[in-house]
């Protein structure tokens, strides 16, 4: 038989499939998995039942149903200030995973240079592979997570064609600031470049952070493009809605990849979204302000068990440090921890491509408060058992 497609015949199981399925057979507290164990709003489900039985649910517009791009382009000016034509600059996805992916492939060519930031979601390297680009990649180290501007500057060239940009960032909780946000614009400037802006957590953003996207700072308009998510933003991941925002030439070309990966997505959650998105400003507010509790409820537990907990700006996740507490690399510690605690993390390790710095886990804390308490009780009972001596034996 001949080969399969090499790329993907090497690509293991995620990291996030192997945790799941090992905190399920030892009945572990999942803080793997970045979802939360709530259902979203219950105005947004009535919603969508109600859109699925009144008679339109065959094909909707490849680029979204009308309501949808016109509230896309709504949020964008209530929140931001971009204008955007929801008929021309706005396309509709089924999730921002597939609003990434269509991305990708209306900008680029076989060959074509991408700039990735490292730790990162773990689909980034393998969709700009799959399109025969060449990733090239600059590290963002703990536990401040500064933009090392040398090494990003080096990263650009002249087959340089976009950078994929993550703010807020999974799985480091960054929030990428002014000052940094305008060093890459002046980058994408003097390479001629564009910029996948993957702002899935832009409301999930905490006191002392803002969220700024890059597509408003000067010249950036014509060289971005925002992606959305609803999943993230209403608590629906399942409902896999996402959306993209890009000036009329591009957002066609990511129109046509839309259209070659899944065409369309299901016209009775798109008009839920549409419903949602123009929720009240209270609405966004107690979302951070509800997440940020939760946030800190399980650094301040965390912290009081012995890990480190690296600073949260936004998005649904804490970094910690368990040097202090075992000397085991973090696979083998999230496995242990599983197994022994009964509590799943991710290894940071995940969201690198090369060796990547050890001593890190990422817990996810968009979970019920009594479920992070169980989990630091469960761990609270594990650790004194847990020496680094021992770990390492």
């Amino acid at each position: 038989m001949k080969p399969v497609n090499s790329l993907l015949a090497a690509t293991g199981t995620t990291i996030f499939t192997v945790m799941s399925a090992l905190a399920v057979a030892h009945d572990a507290i999942n803080l793997g998995q970045g979802f939360p164990d709530t259902e979203g709003p219950r105005d947004l489900l009535d919603a969508a039942a109600a859109a699925l039985m009144d008679g339109r649910n065959q094909y909707p517009p490849l680029t979204g149903v009308p309501e949808l791009r016109q509230a896309v382009a709504a949020a964008n000016r209530r929140f931001y200030g971009i204008a955007a034509d929801p008929a021309e600059e706005i396309v509709v996805t089924s999730g921002a995973t597939e609003a990434l992916a269509a991305s990708l492939a209306a900008l680029l060519d076989p060959g074509d240079e991408v700039v990735l930031i490292e730790p990162l979601y773990d689909t980034y390297l393998p969709m700009v592979k799959l399109l025969g680009a060449v990733p090239r990649l600059v590290r963002l180290a703990p536990p401040r997570w500064d933009l090392p501007r040398a090494e990003l500057a080096a990263a650009f060239g002249p087959r340089t064609k976009a950078i994929l940009l993550n703010t807020p960032m999974n799985p480091t909780g960054k929030v990428f600031t002014e000052d940094e946000l305008g060093f890459i614009a002046g980058l994408l400037q003097q390479h001629d470049a564009y910029a996948v802006c993957d702002e899935v957590y832009e409301h999930l953003v905490f006191e002392g952070a803002r969220h700024r996207p890059l597509m408003t700072l000067p010249g950036m308009r014509d060289r971005c493009l925002r992606i959305g998510s609803a999943g993230k933003t209403f608590a629906l991941t399942g409902w896999k809605v996402g959306y993209v925002t890009a000036p009329r030439a591009l957002a066609g070309v990511v129109a046509k990849a839309h259209q070659n990966f899944t065409f369309t997505t299901p016209p009775n959650l798109q008009r839920a979204v549409a419903a949602g998105l123009a929720k009240p400003d209270a609405y966004y507010a107690g979302l951070a302000a509800d997440l940020a509790l939760r946030r800190d409820l399980l650094a301040a537990g965390l912290r009081r068990l012995g890990f480190g907990v690296l600073p949260v700006q936004g998005s649904y996740f804490i970094t910690a440090d368990y040097t202090a507490l075992a000397a085991e690399d973090d696979v083998a510690f999230c496995r242990r921890m599983t197994e022994q605690a009964r509590v799943t993390a991710i290894p940071l390790s995940a969201f690198y491509a090369g060796a990547a710095p050890q001593g890190f886990v990422r817990f996810a804390f968009c979970k019920r408060p009594e479920v992070l308490e169980a989990a630091l009780a469960r761990l609270a009972a594990w650790l004194p058992a847990l020496t680094p001596a021992a770990a390492s034996a």
